[in-house]
């Protein structure tokens, strides 16, 4: 019996009845195989049976442990691509749940296919290995395997999310140019992408963060960013 491909699994972690339902039903549709939890206490665990894909995770989980929590725990040990769903739109929100981590933010209300527009532009940059004269990238101490998607940084490993890498090596890729944000988002991100260029600063903040001065990227104001 031939075997149908699908287009990979999904944990869907959501409280809501009718949304977790809408989303099951909608991702099936779209070839994907789902897995729909309620809690974030059951979440992790899930999660690591399962090794989905992608996560779609809801901020305002029930229990010990919200989405921001399942979100902190997950990053420790995986960089599985996290779409947050929340009924909260507050800046301090979205900074928040894309510095731990965090790969896209959707506020409810939301249409079904806008999110599984979302999970596919992921999907697609997270298994699409770049196309460059060498599959490895340097900046000093700081390595970029493309192919293994690794990063290290005086030969020691450094976690990034999907989003981090893809921006690391899309600079690395274009050093030397001023960036603008927009630029940034349709290179990393892709042209489809909803949000806005507050995404961006999040993002290069945390490679800061993890890189530290080893990481010369130059902040060209009313403009972009530019890698030295």
């Amino acid at each position: 019996m031939e075997v149908m491909e699908t287009s990979g699994r999904v944990v869907v972690v959501e409280d809501d009845t009718s949304i977790a339902d809408l989303l099951n039903t909608y991702l099936r549709k779209e070839g994907f195989e789902v897995w729909v939890t309620d809690k974030g206490t059951t979440a992790l665990t899930v999660i690591k049976e399962v090794e989905p894909n992608i996560v779609v995770l809801d901020l305002n989980l029930p229990g010990a442990l919200d989405g921001l929590d399942v979100c902190r725990e997950l990053r420790k040990t995986s960089d599985t691509p996290i779409v947050m769903v929340t009924a909260r739109d507050a800046e301090l929100d979205r900074v928040l749940g894309l510095e731990l981590g965090a790969d896209d933010y959707v506020t409810k209300p939301f249409s079904p296919r806008e999110l599984t527009a979302r999970i596919k532009s992921i999907l697609r940059r997270y298994n699409h290995t770049p196309v460059t004269n060498t599959d490895t990238l340097t900046l000093g101490e700081i390595v970029v395997d493309q192919k293994r998607r690794v990063v290290t940084l005086f030969e020691e490993p450094v976690a990034l999310t999907t989003r981090e890498f893809d921006l690391l090596a899309f600079l690395l890729q274009n050093r030397g140019l001023v960036l603008t944000r927009k630029q940034l988002l349709d290179g990393v991100w892709g042209p489809e992408w909803y949000g806005d260029d507050r995404t961006v600063d999040v993002h290069v903040r945390q490679l800061r963060k993890k890189l530290a001065e080893e990481f010369p990227l130059a902040t060209v104001w009313g403009v972009g960013y530019r890698l030295d």
